[in-house]
């Protein structure tokens, strides 16, 4: 028991408190900000992907040093050097692109900004997405459609017309009909608004992909790969309609179905209402008089 507490007592001793100014807790304010938006940065980019195979690696060289492996020891140390200049060569773009938001005003608003973020977009758009999809699959006119989720497709939107309009489902059979300047290409949406038009989508290199799927397909997939977005597919071939999510392809849905994954993905806070009394019995919000 007079060993414990004296190793309590030297441990105690050893440890000294730092004296903290105003500079210091300025200082330390600065750099927690800093890495607040490197960490928002990663999620909001395909680096994030990347990043936690970083994270996976560090624990690979964690462990070979603890067990003294020491061809996986010089390997890591000997492609350390080349995989940093790689991975800066790679995302060269996401690069450029955290320096220019650097120089905007934008970088302060994850701090001010006080609009509720939890619902991503209205029942009215759910309803607009699912009658277009399926009156472009009877009609048999291939549609691409790539809705965002918490990866911004900023850069897919560029390559394509902006619109910035509200969705209706008027709107997107008109943007797919046939020999339109809007038809070719996909549509991406972002809340309650179709952002652009005829924006070019990375193709799936995966092998085992069906040969009997075509470009749209392809399409679908790819963005599915690189980003966390859901996107629906009209076929132009058979009129059947497919959605693309986590690098998954699930084919022939119906309209309860994809009305279902989008109710998933909109984030809809229900408020929890108490039943009325209505004429002597109990009455749901959701009954018809």
């Amino acid at each position: 028991m007079e060993a414990i507490r004296s190793f309590f007592k030297n441990y105690i001793a050893w440890i000294s408190i730092p004296k903290i100014n105003l500079a210091d807790i300025i200082e330390i304010a600065i750099i927690a900000f800093v890495l607040y938006q490197l960490i928002n940065w990663f999620k909001t980019t395909r680096a994030w992907a990347l990043f936690k195979g970083i994270g996976v690696l560090i624990l690979l060289w964690m462990l070979a040093t603890i067990l003294e492996f020491d061809a996986i020891i010089w390997i890591f140390g000997n492609t350390i050097d080349v995989g940093i200049i790689a991975l800066v060569i790679v995302f060269q773009p996401e690069f450029r692109r955290a320096l220019e938001q650097l120089g905007q005003n934008s970088i302060m608003s994850p701090l001010f900004d006080t609009k509720d973020k939890s619902e991503r977009f209205s029942d009215e758009t759910i309803d607009g997405i699912v009658r277009a999809t399926f009156a472009l699959a009877k009609a048999k006119t291939g549609a691409l459609i790539v809705i965002e989720k918490d990866v911004p497709l900023n850069e897919y939107a560029k390559s394509g017309i902006a619109l910035d309009s509200l969705i209706s489902s008027q709107l997107l059979i008109n943007i797919f009909e046939t020999n339109t300047p809007l038809h070719d290409g996909a549509v991406i949406i972002r809340g309650n608004r179709i952002v652009a038009a005829t924006s070019y989508l990375p193709l799936s290199e995966d092998t085992g992909i069906s040969k009997d799927l075509g470009t749209r397909h392809r399409a679908a997939l790819g963005i599915s790969e690189s980003t966390d977005s859901l996107t629906i597919v009209v076929s132009e071939e058979t009129g059947k309609v497919s959605v693309a999510v986590d690098r998954t392809l699930i084919r022939n849905v119906d309209a309860d179905y994809l009305r279902n994954r989008l109710i998933t993905l909109q984030n809809k806070v229900v408020e929890d209402k108490k039943p009325k009394l209505w004429k002597g019995r109990i009455k749901n919000e959701r009954d018809t008089d």
